[in-house]
């Protein structure tokens, strides 16, 4: 029995989420268990993180156990064979045998994009949030240097139950010219994150942005871990999952 570290690209919108639900949703992890029979693996994959409905991934890693002796280097076309055309594996790896996508992550990152123009784009629509007013970008900045560090993040999360203080390692902006215009990209690199957390930061930095907030502000929410206090979730065709990295010891059959 060989485990295979693989990663996944998906187009979120017409998932509800990532994580096997109750019978009759369409999940990542639904379709994916549902083929990995076909080419000789158990039916249990598992994610390095997990994504809401309408959220998408640009390398989402899960892991697998696979009894068949078909070559590692032919995985990503096998499966995709048998994929959706929302959901493709674009690589795969032998890893050690007690490898885990989600136990193992050193960190993970997220990536979050704004199109800032005058009128919606129909082609962006479910990839990207479309703002029409301008931005206040100093003060955006000024609220980001605030959430780096060890933090509870349950002022910015939904139906969170575990605890909430995680590592955030960088939250930084960049202005770009994307295929429709202008954008605003915000990265969000930590250790782990709670449900709702990028969501809840990046609706929050937005209010900072049109001025309905201080960038101050930020701060008390992450003092006072109160929910009411932020600014509504983003919605979620903006949020990429963008990457995850491992120990280099953990990616290496034994």
């Amino acid at each position: 029995m060989r485990r295979i570290l693989i990663l996944t690209e998906y187009d979120g919108t017409h998932f509800a989420g990532l994580q096997r639900q109750r019978p009759g949703l369409r999940t990542v992890q639904g379709e994916l268990e549902r083929i990995l029979p076909e080419i000789g693996a158990l039916p249990k994959a598992v994610a390095a993180g997990r994504t809401d409905a309408g959220v998408h991934a640009l390398a989402m890693p899960f892991h697998f156990d696979l009894l068949s002796r078909i070559p590692t280097e032919r995985i990503p076309e096998a499966l995709n064979r048998l994929l959706p055309e929302d959901l493709k594996v674009i690589a795969a790896k032998e890893v050690a045998p007690d490898f885990h996508a989600r136990k193992d992550a050193l960190w993970r990152a997220y990536l979050y994009r704004l199109l800032l123009r005058p009128h919606p784009s129909p082609l962006l629509r479910h990839r990207a949030l479309w703002i029409r007013h301008s931005l206040d970008l100093a003060a955006v900045r000024e609220a980001l240097a605030h959430l780096p560090g060890r933090h509870s993040f349950l002022g910015f999360a939904k139906e969170e139950v575990r605890a909430g203080e995680r590592e955030l390692y960088e939250a930084r902006m960049e202005e770009v010219e994307g295929e429709a215009g202008r954008e605003l990209r915000f990265y969000f690199r930590g250790q782990s994150f709670l449900r709702g957390q990028v969501r809840g930061m990046v609706g929050t930095l937005l209010e900072v942005g049109l001025g309905k907030r201080s960038p101050e502000s930020i701060r008390l929410i992450l003092q006072t871990q109160d929910r009411g206090q932020a600014g509504p979730s983003a919605p979620p065709q903006g949020l990429y999952f963008l990457e995850a990295a491992y120990p280099p010891e953990k990616l290496s059959p034994r």
